[in-house]
Protein backbone atom coordinates (compact mmCIF):
# COMPACT_ATOMS: atom_id res chain seq x y z
CA UNK A 1 0.00 0.00 0.00
CA UNK A 2 2.91 2.64 0.45
CA UNK A 3 5.02 2.02 -2.54
CA UNK A 4 1.33 2.13 -4.27
CA UNK A 5 0.55 5.45 -2.69
CA UNK A 6 4.44 6.65 -3.01
CA UNK A 7 4.73 5.75 -7.08
CA UNK A 8 0.92 7.53 -7.10
CA UNK A 9 2.37 10.76 -5.69
CA UNK A 10 5.67 10.73 -7.27
CA UNK A 11 4.15 11.58 -10.83
CA UNK A 12 1.31 13.58 -9.10
CA UNK A 13 3.86 16.33 -7.57
CA UNK A 14 6.32 16.42 -10.56
CA UNK A 15 2.91 17.05 -12.54
CA UNK A 16 1.96 19.62 -10.09
CA UNK A 17 5.24 20.86 -9.84
CA UNK A 18 5.45 21.43 -13.62
CA UNK A 19 1.76 23.06 -14.00
CA UNK A 20 3.19 25.43 -11.28
CA UNK A 21 6.00 26.47 -12.92
CA UNK A 22 4.45 26.81 -16.07
CA UNK A 23 1.34 28.91 -14.23
CA UNK A 24 3.77 30.82 -12.59
CA UNK A 25 6.27 31.34 -15.86
CA UNK A 26 2.47 32.79 -17.47
CA UNK A 27 1.58 34.81 -14.45
CA UNK A 28 5.19 36.70 -14.47
CA UNK A 29 5.06 37.02 -18.43
CA UNK A 30 1.36 38.89 -17.82
CA UNK A 31 2.70 40.57 -15.08
CA UNK A 32 5.50 42.01 -16.75
CA UNK A 33 3.02 42.79 -19.85
CA UNK A 34 0.78 44.43 -17.89
CA UNK A 35 3.58 46.24 -15.92
CA UNK A 36 4.76 47.80 -19.69
CA UNK A 37 1.67 48.78 -21.05
CA UNK A 38 0.60 50.67 -17.75
CA UNK A 39 4.15 52.45 -17.69
CA UNK A 40 3.51 53.16 -21.56
CA UNK A 41 -0.03 54.05 -21.11
CA UNK A 42 0.97 56.57 -18.20
CA UNK A 43 3.42 57.78 -20.89
CA UNK A 44 1.22 58.60 -23.12
CA UNK A 45 -1.59 59.70 -20.82
CA UNK A 46 0.44 61.73 -19.47
CA UNK A 47 1.53 63.51 -22.71
CA UNK A 48 -2.28 64.05 -23.95
CA UNK A 49 -3.48 65.43 -20.70
CA UNK A 50 -0.63 67.70 -20.67
CA UNK A 51 -1.86 68.77 -24.43
CA UNK A 52 -5.21 69.05 -23.84
CA UNK A 53 -4.65 71.28 -20.61
CA UNK A 54 -2.05 74.25 -22.27
CA UNK A 55 -1.90 73.93 -25.81
CA UNK A 56 -4.08 75.03 -28.65
CA UNK A 57 -5.82 73.03 -31.31
CA UNK A 58 -3.35 74.81 -33.86
CA UNK A 59 -0.36 73.54 -32.01
CA UNK A 60 -1.89 69.94 -31.20
CA UNK A 61 -2.22 69.63 -34.78
CA UNK A 62 1.21 70.08 -35.39
CA UNK A 63 2.52 68.19 -32.48
CA UNK A 64 0.77 64.65 -33.87
CA UNK A 65 2.19 65.06 -37.15
CA UNK A 66 5.99 65.20 -35.27
CA UNK A 67 5.11 62.91 -32.49
CA UNK A 68 8.86 62.24 -32.07
CA UNK A 69 9.62 65.42 -30.79
CA UNK A 70 6.90 65.39 -29.10
CA UNK A 71 8.01 62.80 -26.15
CA UNK A 72 11.34 64.46 -26.49
CA UNK A 73 10.35 67.98 -25.28
CA UNK A 74 11.17 69.11 -22.13
CA UNK A 75 9.06 70.75 -19.90
CA UNK A 76 11.26 74.29 -19.66
CA UNK A 77 11.17 73.91 -23.74
CA UNK A 78 7.09 73.70 -23.81
CA UNK A 79 7.27 77.20 -21.73
CA UNK A 80 9.18 78.63 -23.76
CA UNK A 81 7.56 78.04 -26.85
CA UNK A 82 4.07 78.32 -25.29
CA UNK A 83 6.07 81.98 -24.33
CA UNK A 84 6.82 82.95 -27.73
CA UNK A 85 3.67 82.11 -29.43
CA UNK A 86 1.43 84.31 -26.79
CA UNK A 87 4.33 87.14 -27.46
CA UNK A 88 2.90 86.94 -31.32
CA UNK A 89 -0.53 87.20 -30.86
CA UNK A 90 0.54 90.23 -28.52
CA UNK A 91 2.30 91.94 -30.84
CA UNK A 92 -0.24 91.14 -33.88
CA UNK A 93 -2.62 92.50 -31.60
CA UNK A 94 -0.60 95.42 -30.71
CA UNK A 95 0.15 96.04 -34.39
CA UNK A 96 -4.08 95.86 -35.29
CA UNK A 97 -4.38 98.58 -32.67
CA UNK A 98 -2.05 100.75 -33.83
CA UNK A 99 -3.25 100.63 -37.25
CA UNK A 100 -6.95 101.58 -36.08
CA UNK A 101 -5.34 104.20 -33.85
CA UNK A 102 -3.45 105.54 -36.96
CA UNK A 103 -6.28 105.46 -39.32
CA UNK A 104 -8.88 107.65 -36.91
CA UNK A 105 -5.96 109.92 -36.10
CA UNK A 106 -5.55 110.35 -39.70
CA UNK A 107 -9.49 111.19 -40.30
CA UNK A 108 -9.51 114.02 -37.03
CA UNK A 109 -6.45 115.29 -38.87
CA UNK A 110 -8.29 115.33 -42.37
CA UNK A 111 -11.37 116.94 -40.89
CA UNK A 112 -9.74 119.48 -38.38
CA UNK A 113 -7.62 120.27 -41.62
CA UNK A 114 -10.76 120.75 -43.65
CA UNK A 115 -12.00 123.24 -40.78
CA UNK A 116 -8.56 125.77 -40.79
CA UNK A 117 -8.75 125.72 -44.76
CA UNK A 118 -12.44 126.42 -44.37
CA UNK A 119 -11.88 129.39 -42.10
CA UNK A 120 -8.69 130.54 -44.28
CA UNK A 121 -11.36 130.16 -47.43
CA UNK A 122 -9.04 127.80 -49.29
CA UNK A 123 -11.06 125.36 -49.19
CA UNK A 124 -11.83 123.08 -52.33
CA UNK A 125 -13.39 120.41 -52.44
CA UNK A 126 -13.16 118.20 -55.86
CA UNK A 127 -16.90 117.02 -56.78
CA UNK A 128 -16.99 118.31 -60.18
CA UNK A 129 -15.14 115.18 -61.48
CA UNK A 130 -17.72 112.43 -60.05
CA UNK A 131 -20.85 114.84 -61.36
CA UNK A 132 -22.87 112.80 -63.69
CA UNK A 133 -25.48 114.48 -66.49
CA UNK A 134 -28.85 113.86 -65.01
CA UNK A 135 -31.62 111.86 -67.02
CA UNK A 136 -34.23 114.31 -68.36
CA UNK A 137 -36.79 112.22 -66.43
CA UNK A 138 -35.26 112.76 -63.12
CA UNK A 139 -35.99 116.56 -63.17
CA UNK A 140 -38.97 117.44 -61.38
CA UNK A 141 -41.40 120.50 -61.85
CA UNK A 142 -43.12 122.03 -59.08
CA UNK A 143 -45.74 124.42 -59.84
CA UNK A 144 -47.86 126.82 -57.26
CA UNK A 145 -46.94 130.49 -58.43
CA UNK A 146 -48.76 132.27 -60.99
CA UNK A 147 -45.91 134.71 -62.22
CA UNK A 148 -42.34 134.18 -62.43
CA UNK A 149 -40.00 132.90 -59.74
CA UNK A 150 -37.86 136.06 -58.72
CA UNK A 151 -35.80 134.25 -55.76
CA UNK A 152 -35.39 130.73 -53.47
CA UNK A 153 -33.11 129.30 -50.54
CA UNK A 154 -33.05 125.64 -49.58
CA UNK A 155 -33.12 125.11 -45.91
CA UNK A 156 -29.94 124.13 -43.87
CA UNK A 157 -30.89 120.63 -43.70
CA UNK A 158 -32.06 120.48 -47.36
CA UNK A 159 -35.83 119.61 -46.60
CA UNK A 160 -37.75 122.41 -47.22
CA UNK A 161 -37.31 125.05 -50.58
CA UNK A 162 -38.86 128.63 -49.66
CA UNK A 163 -39.68 130.76 -53.00
CA UNK A 164 -40.75 133.78 -54.13
CA UNK A 165 -42.36 135.47 -56.93
CA UNK A 166 -43.47 138.54 -59.17
CA UNK A 167 -47.08 137.44 -57.63
CA UNK A 168 -45.70 138.64 -53.99
CA UNK A 169 -46.01 135.08 -52.71
CA UNK A 170 -43.99 133.10 -50.82
CA UNK A 171 -44.15 129.03 -50.55
CA UNK A 172 -42.60 126.79 -48.99
CA UNK A 173 -41.99 123.38 -50.11
CA UNK A 174 -41.03 119.78 -49.37
CA UNK A 175 -38.37 118.50 -51.47
CA UNK A 176 -39.01 115.05 -51.23
CA UNK A 177 -42.45 114.76 -52.03
CA UNK A 178 -42.64 118.37 -53.16
CA UNK A 179 -45.95 119.76 -51.79
CA UNK A 180 -46.38 122.84 -50.85
CA UNK A 181 -46.44 122.97 -47.29
CA UNK A 182 -47.25 126.96 -46.68
CA UNK A 183 -47.89 129.83 -48.66
CA UNK A 184 -47.84 132.87 -47.95
CA UNK A 185 -50.13 134.85 -50.10
CA UNK A 186 -49.29 139.20 -51.95
CA UNK A 187 -51.42 141.49 -51.33
CA UNK A 188 -52.71 144.12 -53.35
CA UNK A 189 -51.33 147.44 -54.37
CA UNK A 190 -51.83 150.05 -51.51
CA UNK A 191 -52.81 147.06 -48.83
CA UNK A 192 -49.72 147.47 -46.72
CA UNK A 193 -51.05 148.59 -43.69
CA UNK A 194 -53.71 145.56 -43.33
CA UNK A 195 -51.63 142.78 -45.59
CA UNK A 196 -49.74 140.92 -43.43
CA UNK A 197 -47.11 139.55 -46.42
CA UNK A 198 -45.88 141.91 -49.34
CA UNK A 199 -47.80 143.45 -51.61
CA UNK A 200 -44.82 144.48 -54.15
CA UNK A 201 -42.77 142.11 -55.97
CA UNK A 202 -40.33 139.93 -54.07
CA UNK A 203 -36.65 140.10 -55.17
CA UNK A 204 -34.31 138.35 -52.22
CA UNK A 205 -34.71 135.83 -49.64
CA UNK A 206 -32.38 134.47 -47.46
CA UNK A 207 -32.54 131.84 -44.20
CA UNK A 208 -30.51 131.48 -41.32
CA UNK A 209 -27.42 128.94 -40.77
CA UNK A 210 -29.70 127.14 -37.96
CA UNK A 211 -33.23 127.67 -40.02
CA UNK A 212 -34.96 129.78 -37.61
CA UNK A 213 -35.13 133.04 -39.34
CA UNK A 214 -36.90 133.34 -43.04
CA UNK A 215 -36.01 136.97 -44.55
CA UNK A 216 -37.64 138.88 -47.73
CA UNK A 217 -37.49 142.04 -49.46
CA UNK A 218 -39.59 143.68 -52.03
CA UNK A 219 -39.56 146.49 -54.33
CA UNK A 220 -41.51 148.39 -52.01
CA UNK A 221 -38.19 148.87 -49.49
CA UNK A 222 -39.63 146.39 -47.03
CA UNK A 223 -37.34 143.42 -45.06
CA UNK A 224 -39.69 140.90 -43.68
CA UNK A 225 -38.64 138.81 -41.11
CA UNK A 226 -40.67 135.19 -41.04
CA UNK A 227 -40.17 132.50 -38.45
CA UNK A 228 -39.11 129.50 -40.91
CA UNK A 229 -40.65 126.69 -39.25
CA UNK A 230 -44.14 128.17 -38.89
CA UNK A 231 -43.94 131.08 -41.41
CA UNK A 232 -45.39 133.09 -38.94
CA UNK A 233 -44.40 137.01 -39.40
CA UNK A 234 -42.13 138.39 -36.46
CA UNK A 235 -40.75 141.77 -37.66
CA UNK A 236 -40.13 144.63 -40.84
CA UNK A 237 -37.25 146.57 -41.16
CA UNK A 238 -37.67 149.94 -42.50
CA UNK A 239 -35.26 152.00 -43.84
CA UNK A 240 -33.94 151.54 -47.45
CA UNK A 241 -35.04 154.39 -50.11
CA UNK A 242 -34.96 151.84 -52.60
CA UNK A 243 -36.42 148.52 -53.69
CA UNK A 244 -34.47 145.77 -51.68
CA UNK A 245 -32.29 143.46 -54.03
CA UNK A 246 -29.96 141.65 -51.73
CA UNK A 247 -30.65 139.65 -48.53
CA UNK A 248 -28.40 137.33 -46.91
CA UNK A 249 -27.60 136.14 -42.88
CA UNK A 250 -23.87 135.88 -41.95
CA UNK A 251 -23.25 132.31 -41.12
CA UNK A 252 -23.37 130.88 -37.48
CA UNK A 253 -25.19 133.94 -36.54
CA UNK A 254 -28.68 136.27 -36.86
CA UNK A 255 -26.48 139.51 -37.87
CA UNK A 256 -28.64 140.20 -41.27
CA UNK A 257 -26.50 142.29 -44.38
CA UNK A 258 -29.11 143.74 -46.91
CA UNK A 259 -28.50 145.40 -50.07
CA UNK A 260 -30.75 148.01 -52.12
CA UNK A 261 -31.24 150.29 -55.55
CA UNK A 262 -31.00 153.08 -53.61
CA UNK A 263 -26.83 152.23 -53.72
CA UNK A 264 -26.47 151.36 -49.76
CA UNK A 265 -25.68 148.41 -47.69
CA UNK A 266 -27.43 148.33 -43.97
CA UNK A 267 -26.67 145.77 -41.27
CA UNK A 268 -29.36 144.48 -38.96
CA UNK A 269 -29.29 142.50 -35.65
CA UNK A 270 -32.64 139.81 -36.19
CA UNK A 271 -32.15 139.04 -32.42
CA UNK A 272 -32.57 142.13 -31.10
CA UNK A 273 -35.32 143.69 -34.06
CA UNK A 274 -32.61 146.18 -34.49
CA UNK A 275 -30.65 148.29 -37.16
CA UNK A 276 -27.20 148.17 -36.75
CA UNK A 277 -25.52 150.33 -39.77
CA UNK A 278 -25.18 151.62 -43.45
CA UNK A 279 -22.38 151.16 -45.29
CA UNK A 280 -22.33 153.32 -49.01
CA UNK A 281 -19.47 152.94 -51.85
CA UNK A 282 -21.46 152.16 -55.23
CA UNK A 283 -22.64 154.40 -57.87
CA UNK A 284 -25.19 152.44 -59.27
CA UNK A 285 -28.34 150.13 -58.35
CA UNK A 286 -26.57 147.15 -55.94
CA UNK A 287 -28.27 144.22 -57.84
CA UNK A 288 -26.99 141.18 -55.45
CA UNK A 289 -25.54 140.51 -52.32
CA UNK A 290 -23.93 136.98 -50.54
CA UNK A 291 -22.01 136.64 -47.01
CA UNK A 292 -19.90 133.88 -45.31
CA UNK A 293 -19.55 133.31 -41.86
CA UNK A 294 -16.88 136.34 -41.54
CA UNK A 295 -17.77 139.89 -40.55
CA UNK A 296 -17.99 140.76 -44.52
CA UNK A 297 -19.89 140.56 -47.40
CA UNK A 298 -19.59 141.11 -50.95
CA UNK A 299 -22.19 143.05 -53.42
CA UNK A 300 -22.45 143.29 -57.34
CA UNK A 301 -22.89 146.97 -58.54
CA UNK A 302 -25.07 146.55 -61.93
CA UNK A 303 -23.84 149.41 -63.93
CA UNK A 304 -20.85 150.43 -62.35
CA UNK A 305 -19.25 147.51 -62.95
CA UNK A 306 -18.18 147.03 -59.71
CA UNK A 307 -17.81 144.13 -57.02
CA UNK A 308 -17.45 145.27 -53.50
CA UNK A 309 -16.03 143.21 -50.63
CA UNK A 310 -17.33 144.98 -47.64
CA UNK A 311 -15.70 144.68 -44.26
CA UNK A 312 -17.78 145.71 -41.72
CA UNK A 313 -15.63 145.78 -38.41
CA UNK A 314 -13.08 147.58 -40.25
CA UNK A 315 -15.67 149.78 -42.32
CA UNK A 316 -13.85 149.40 -45.43
CA UNK A 317 -14.03 147.90 -48.53
CA UNK A 318 -12.10 146.67 -51.65
CA UNK A 319 -13.20 147.31 -55.24
CA UNK A 320 -12.85 145.08 -57.95
CA UNK A 321 -13.54 145.57 -62.27
CA UNK A 322 -13.55 142.99 -64.62
CA UNK A 323 -17.04 143.00 -66.06
CA UNK A 324 -17.93 145.33 -69.60
CA UNK A 325 -21.62 145.14 -68.30
CA UNK A 326 -24.17 145.12 -65.46
CA UNK A 327 -23.31 142.48 -62.93
CA UNK A 328 -26.58 140.95 -61.90
CA UNK A 329 -25.36 138.04 -59.97
CA UNK A 330 -22.94 137.22 -57.48
CA UNK A 331 -22.33 134.20 -55.06
CA UNK A 332 -19.54 133.11 -52.79
CA UNK A 333 -17.29 130.07 -52.90
CA UNK A 334 -15.70 130.11 -50.20
CA UNK A 335 -14.70 132.70 -48.00
CA UNK A 336 -12.00 133.88 -50.38
CA UNK A 337 -13.35 133.01 -54.00
CA UNK A 338 -16.83 134.40 -55.42
CA UNK A 339 -18.17 133.91 -59.11
CA UNK A 340 -20.12 136.27 -60.93
CA UNK A 341 -22.74 136.84 -64.23
CA UNK A 342 -23.19 140.11 -66.13
CA UNK A 343 -25.56 141.00 -69.04
CA UNK A 344 -22.81 140.91 -70.97
CA UNK A 345 -23.09 137.13 -71.30
CA UNK A 346 -19.60 136.49 -69.07
CA UNK A 347 -19.28 134.11 -66.43
CA UNK A 348 -16.15 135.30 -63.57
CA UNK A 349 -14.38 134.17 -60.83
CA UNK A 350 -13.05 135.85 -58.29
CA UNK A 351 -10.20 135.81 -55.57
CA UNK A 352 -10.75 138.84 -52.57
CA UNK A 353 -6.82 138.96 -52.91
CA UNK A 354 -7.08 140.03 -56.70
CA UNK A 355 -8.46 142.98 -58.44
CA UNK A 356 -9.06 141.24 -61.87
CA UNK A 357 -10.80 138.38 -62.41
CA UNK A 358 -9.04 135.14 -62.24
CA UNK A 359 -11.08 133.71 -65.12
CA UNK A 360 -13.55 134.84 -67.33
CA UNK A 361 -15.81 133.42 -69.76
CA UNK A 362 -17.12 135.40 -72.56
CA UNK A 363 -20.66 134.42 -73.78
CA UNK A 364 -20.98 131.75 -71.22
CA UNK A 365 -24.67 130.99 -72.34
CA UNK A 366 -24.12 131.59 -76.33
CA UNK A 367 -25.41 134.34 -78.78
CA UNK A 368 -28.91 135.13 -79.66
CA UNK A 369 -30.42 137.77 -82.46
CA UNK A 370 -29.91 138.43 -86.33
CA UNK A 371 -27.43 137.62 -88.05
CA UNK A 372 -24.87 140.37 -87.42
CA UNK A 373 -26.67 141.96 -84.75
CA UNK A 374 -26.08 138.65 -81.87
CA UNK A 375 -25.77 139.61 -78.76
CA UNK A 376 -25.08 137.44 -75.88
CA UNK A 377 -27.71 135.77 -73.95
CA UNK A 378 -27.43 137.86 -69.80
CA UNK A 379 -26.44 135.78 -67.16
CA UNK A 380 -29.57 135.90 -64.81
CA UNK A 381 -28.54 133.99 -62.14
CA UNK A 382 -25.20 132.01 -60.58
CA UNK A 383 -24.62 129.40 -57.57
CA UNK A 384 -21.99 127.45 -56.45
CA UNK A 385 -21.87 124.77 -54.14
CA UNK A 386 -19.95 125.89 -51.11
CA UNK A 387 -15.98 124.85 -50.79
CA UNK A 388 -15.88 123.12 -53.75
CA UNK A 389 -14.69 123.34 -57.06
CA UNK A 390 -18.48 123.71 -58.86
CA UNK A 391 -20.33 126.32 -59.73
CA UNK A 392 -23.61 126.76 -62.29
CA UNK A 393 -24.94 129.73 -63.67
CA UNK A 394 -28.61 130.34 -65.80
CA UNK A 395 -29.79 132.86 -68.38
CA UNK A 396 -32.13 132.61 -70.88
CA UNK A 397 -31.22 129.90 -74.01
CA UNK A 398 -32.86 127.00 -72.06
CA UNK A 399 -30.01 125.68 -70.58
CA UNK A 400 -28.43 125.46 -66.87
CA UNK A 401 -24.51 125.16 -67.02
CA UNK A 402 -22.45 123.70 -64.98
CA UNK A 403 -18.69 124.56 -64.30
CA UNK A 404 -15.76 123.43 -63.12
CA UNK A 405 -13.40 125.23 -61.13
CA UNK A 406 -9.84 124.15 -61.76
CA UNK A 407 -7.11 123.89 -59.05
CA UNK A 408 -6.56 126.99 -57.04
CA UNK A 409 -9.80 128.62 -58.94
CA UNK A 410 -7.10 129.43 -61.79
CA UNK A 411 -9.71 128.73 -64.70
CA UNK A 412 -13.18 127.75 -65.81
CA UNK A 413 -14.44 124.13 -67.40
CA UNK A 414 -17.75 123.88 -68.95
CA UNK A 415 -18.79 120.29 -67.63
CA UNK A 416 -22.32 119.72 -68.58
CA UNK A 417 -25.78 121.84 -69.39
CA UNK A 418 -29.62 120.74 -68.14
CA UNK A 419 -32.22 121.69 -70.45
CA UNK A 420 -34.43 124.09 -68.89
CA UNK A 421 -36.89 126.24 -70.37
CA UNK A 422 -37.24 130.14 -69.36
CA UNK A 423 -35.29 133.03 -68.19
CA UNK A 424 -33.49 130.86 -64.58
CA UNK A 425 -33.98 133.99 -62.18
CA UNK A 426 -31.92 132.12 -59.15
CA UNK A 427 -30.05 129.05 -58.55
CA UNK A 428 -29.26 127.15 -55.55
CA UNK A 429 -27.22 124.09 -54.79
CA UNK A 430 -28.65 121.86 -51.46
CA UNK A 431 -25.85 121.76 -48.76
CA UNK A 432 -25.05 118.45 -49.51
CA UNK A 433 -24.71 118.81 -53.16
CA UNK A 434 -27.37 116.22 -54.23
CA UNK A 435 -29.32 118.32 -55.93
CA UNK A 436 -29.38 121.77 -57.59
CA UNK A 437 -32.43 124.19 -57.24
CA UNK A 438 -33.74 126.90 -60.43
CA UNK A 439 -36.24 129.34 -59.41
CA UNK A 440 -37.78 129.92 -63.89
CA UNK A 441 -40.34 132.03 -65.03
CA UNK A 442 -41.62 133.58 -68.74
CA UNK A 443 -39.60 136.79 -67.32
CA UNK A 444 -36.20 138.23 -66.43
CA UNK A 445 -36.55 139.01 -63.02
CA UNK A 446 -36.15 142.44 -62.96
CA UNK A 447 -38.11 143.32 -66.09
CA UNK A 448 -40.20 142.08 -69.13
CA UNK A 449 -37.67 142.98 -71.83
CA UNK A 450 -38.55 139.43 -73.42
CA UNK A 451 -41.56 137.00 -72.87
CA UNK A 452 -41.00 133.29 -73.32
CA UNK A 453 -44.71 132.01 -73.87
CA UNK A 454 -43.54 128.53 -73.71
CA UNK A 455 -42.01 128.21 -70.00
CA UNK A 456 -43.44 127.54 -66.82
CA UNK A 457 -43.36 129.43 -63.74
CA UNK A 458 -42.25 127.36 -60.67
CA UNK A 459 -39.21 125.61 -59.10
CA UNK A 460 -37.12 123.03 -60.95
CA UNK A 461 -35.12 120.18 -58.66
CA UNK A 462 -32.34 118.70 -60.47
CA UNK A 463 -30.54 115.59 -58.84
CA UNK A 464 -26.75 115.61 -59.32
CA UNK A 465 -25.66 112.38 -60.01
CA UNK A 466 -22.35 111.23 -58.84
CA UNK A 467 -19.70 108.10 -60.41
CA UNK A 468 -19.83 105.43 -58.24
CA UNK A 469 -16.36 104.64 -56.60
CA UNK A 470 -15.89 101.29 -58.44
CA UNK A 471 -16.77 102.62 -61.92
CA UNK A 472 -13.94 105.46 -60.78
CA UNK A 473 -11.43 102.94 -60.21
CA UNK A 474 -12.42 101.03 -63.38
CA UNK A 475 -11.78 104.38 -65.94
CA UNK A 476 -8.41 105.08 -63.52
CA UNK A 477 -7.25 100.94 -64.08
CA UNK A 478 -7.79 101.62 -68.13
CA UNK A 479 -5.96 105.05 -68.26
CA UNK A 480 -2.85 103.23 -66.26
CA UNK A 481 -3.22 100.25 -68.94
CA UNK A 482 -4.23 98.23 -66.08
Amino acid sequence: MSSFFIKKKGPLKVFKKSENSAGSKRKNDGDMGNKLKKKLNAKHNEEISSDSETEGPAVHRKRRANVEEEFDETPQEKKLRLAKLYLDQLRDEEEKKAEEESFETDLIAGRLQEEVLEQKGKLQRMVAKDLLPPDTSDIRLLRGHKLPVTCLVISPDDKHIFSAAKDCSIIKWDVENGKRLHTIAGGRKGTDDRHVGHTAHVLCISISSDGKYLATGDMNKLIMIWEAATCKHLYKFTGHRGPVSGLSFRRGTHDLYSASHDRSIKVWNVDENAYVETLFGHQDVITGLDSGSRERCVTAGGRDRTVRVWKIAEESQLVFHGHEGSIDCIQLINEEHMITGADDGSVSLWSVNKKKPLSTVKAAHGRHGDSGLEQPYWVAAVAALQNSDTVASGSHNSKVQLWKCGQGFRHLEPLFSIPVTGFVNSLKFSSSGKFLVAGVGQEHRLGRWWRLKEAKNGLYIIPLKRQQPEQEGVQNGEENGV
